[in-house]
This record gives structure tokens, C-alpha cells and sequence, in this order.
């Protein structure tokens, strides 16, 4: 039997030998998710859209890591509030290039804006499945992105994205803690 796809350790495993040096993950319920959370993550829509919408501004990327291994390519990404550069996500994406065109792709490839703006922008046909909720309690290398001093509980999401009726884009994402 093949494991769900995305498979959160899968996922983690592409940028941390040690999936503790992340965080520990236990599945959680939609009903079970404090605000603001429940809001930012229980839904079928991209999460750039979701968490701009919320914080009221628009958001850039900064990728921190990436692979590439034909056709997939994958990225370490941190999600920034314009407004003041506050980290609002974190989140690994593992894409199959091979279901967008090659501007989509190239775009994709700069790593300058957000996947889910640039898949909007070029107006590929997606649908956003999520997949599972997750409680996180953030590991060193996850406090030290957010820039906890110490682990503060937060959530995140497995999601896929069909491209063009395709399964496409498999994701990671975790929001930062809610002050």
C-alpha cells in the first residue's frame, strides 16, 4: 500500500535528517483547532491568499533551501509580511514541474513570489486538497526560523494541489504562532 500522498515525513525528510529538528507533529480535527488557526489552515484554498488576506497585506517568499531532481523540484520556503517583514509561514513544497507550462515553470524556477501567486497568475487550473491538521511543537531549527526564544505550540497543514486535474504540488505548511 502506497502512503498518503504528501506524507508529512516524506516531506520533512527532503530538508531535515532528523524530522525532531523540525518539530514533533500530531494530527489534530478541524473542530479541534483554536482560532486563529482553524481559519489559516482548515480550508481548500491557497495558503498565499489565506494568510494575506488575514494579515491584511501581501506576502513575499524567501526560499531558504532548494533541490531539484527531475521533474520534481522542491523548496524550504518562509512566508514574510511586506508590510514588516514579519514571518507569518514556513513550508516545503515538492512540485512536479512537468503539469505547469514553461513560463509557469520558469517563474517557479526564480523563486521570487509565492507558488500559490504565481499558479493564480498564470491562471493554471488548480484545486487545493487539504489532506491532514496538525499540532506543532517546534524543534530548534523550526524555533530558530520563527525566532522563538522558546517552543510555543502552533499548526500547520498537508495539502495537494492538482494542476490542470493533476496531483502537482504536495505541501507542508506551518503558520508561525499566533501572538
Amino acid at each position: 500500500m502506497h502512503p498518503p500522498i504528501p506524507d508529512l515525513m516524506e516531506l520533512v525528510g527532503l530538508f531535515f535528517e532528523h524530522s525532531a529538528d523540525l518539530g514533533a507533529f500530531a494530527p489534530v480535527a478541524a473542530c479541534d483547532l483554536p482560532e486563529p488557526y482553524r481559519a489559516l489552515l482548515a480550508h481548500d484554498q491557497h495558503m498565499t491568499v489565506t494568510v494575506e488576506r488575514f494579515h491584511g497585506c501581501p506576502v513575499d517568499v524567501q526560499v531558504l533551501e532548494y533541490k531539484s531532481s527531475p521533474p520534481h523540484y522542491c523548496r524550504k520556503i518562509l512566508l514574510t509580511r511586506q508590510s514588516d517583514g514579519a514571518i507569518v509561514q514556513f513550508g516545503i513544497v515538492r512540485m512536479d514541474l512537468d503539469q505547469v507550462d514553461a513560463a509557469t515553470r520558469d517563474e517557479i524556477l526564480a523563486r521570487r513570489k509565492p507558488l500559490g501567486r504565481i499558479l493564480i497568475e498564470h491562471n493554471v487550473l488548480r484545486e487545493v486538497e487539504l489532506v491532514d491538521l496538525w499540532r506543532v511543537e517546534p524543534g530548534p531549527d523550526l524555533c530558530r526560523l520563527f525566532e522563538l526564544a522558546a517552543p510555543e505550540t502552533t499548526y500547520g497543514r498537508t495539502a495537494l494541489i492538482h494542476c490542470n486535474g493533476q496531483p502537482a504540488v504536495e505541501l507542508l505548511e506551518i503558520v508561525a504562532p499566533a501572538p
